[in-house]
């Protein structure tokens, strides 16, 4: 009986620690992440993980450039980002039968995911209570420009805007995408353009990011398509994948950051259509018109031919994003 025992829990044991193995996440220096933290239980925690201010002493010029960028304030956008993302919550994740979503109130992280994978990447280091507190935000948002409540409105705006795709998303969360080649982001360092020390109290080294200067580096958001690895896949941006499979075939050889960036001079001020720079940049126009007038035009009406070419100049499919 005593050896029946001792096998049993021998077995239990190994069973146990199998499963435990099995749990286990893979990839050794992940534990040393910023996203490897305890998960933000509310907005304000998740916000001051991911502070950036410190930057700003040393990089005021890539930080006024940032501000005008609707990276800046990837949640609230122009106000229709915000509003469009109540929108995919009551026609999307309320009317489909198996999301679980009955209401505002059964929102979680995951069915928020379809957007913020991209619109804001460190929600996933969050709990479902900081998935409600924007979801409430956005909805007493609403309410509050419905009711012309202004200062509740700018109030809300302001917490929806501190939510953002901010210097430490790009320079050290998604800084490194081939993170069991290259290894994990470090929670102490920045990621840019060479290594070294660097002059801050809590990212105290520089890392040279070796995409920060590629495509991929935007690609991680500005996609590819279909994000089918989530359970209920979406389709949004693809102007990566166009880039990669009709620009760089034809022989273009510029990156995201050289039209984007440097050649656009906007610097971090990253901008698309809404930037006349970028419009014109991005398309070349030329219309031709011919109009006829019959005699008797109280009664037929004028006629005009219209012809309009349109050239393509970007890296990619137009519109997209």
């Amino acid at each position: 009986m005593h050896l029946f025992r001792t096998t049993v829990l021998a077995c239990l044991a190994l069973s146990t620690f199998a499963v435990a193995a099995l749990a286990a996440p893979v990839g050794v220096g992940r534990d040393a992440t910023l996203a490897s933290q305890p998960k933000a239980n509310s907005i304000a925690e998740l916000v001051a993980r991911y502070d950036s201010s410190s930057c700003i002493g040393c990089h005021q010029q890539a930080h006024d450039e940032w501000a005008k960028s609707i990276h800046a304030r990837s949640i609230f956008g122009t106000g229709r980002t915000a509003a469009t993302f109540r929108t995919a919550i009551i026609n999307g994740a309320m009317d489909w039968p198996a999301s679980g979503v009955k209401s505002p109130k059964d929102v979680k992280v995951e069915h928020l995911q379809g957007c913020t994978k991209c619109h804001l990447p460190q929600l996933a280091d969050a709990t479902d209570k900081v998935a409600q507190e924007i979801v409430t935000t956005l909805w007493d948002w609403d309410a509050a420009i419905k009711k012309e409540d202004t200062d509740k409105a700018e109030k809300l705006e302001k917490t929806l805007s501190s939510l953002n795709i901010n210097c430490l998303i790009c320079h050290n969360r998604n800084a490194i995408t081939h993170k069991w080649s290259e290894g994990y982001p470090k929670k102490d360092t920045v990621y840019g353009s060479k290594s070294g020390e660097h002059m801050d109290g809590k990212f105290t080294k520089m890392a040279k990011g070796q995409i920060m200067s590629e495509s991929i580096m935007c690609g991680q958001c500005h996609g590819q398509g279909p994000n089918f690895d989530q359970e209920n896949p979406t389709q949004c941006a693809t102007g990566y994948a166009s880039y990669l499979m009709a620009y760089i075939p034809e022989g273009g050889n510029k990156s995201c950051q050289q039209c984007h960036m440097r050649e656009s001079k906007l610097g971090h001020n990253m901008q698309s259509y809404r930037s006349k720079e970028m419009a014109q940049k991005a398309v070349e126009m030329h219309v031709e018109t011919n109009s006829v007038y019959w005699r008797d035009n109280t009664t037929i009406r004028p006629k005009a031919a219209v012809r309009i070419e349109l050239t393509n100049k970007a890296g990619h499919g137009i519109p997209d994003g």
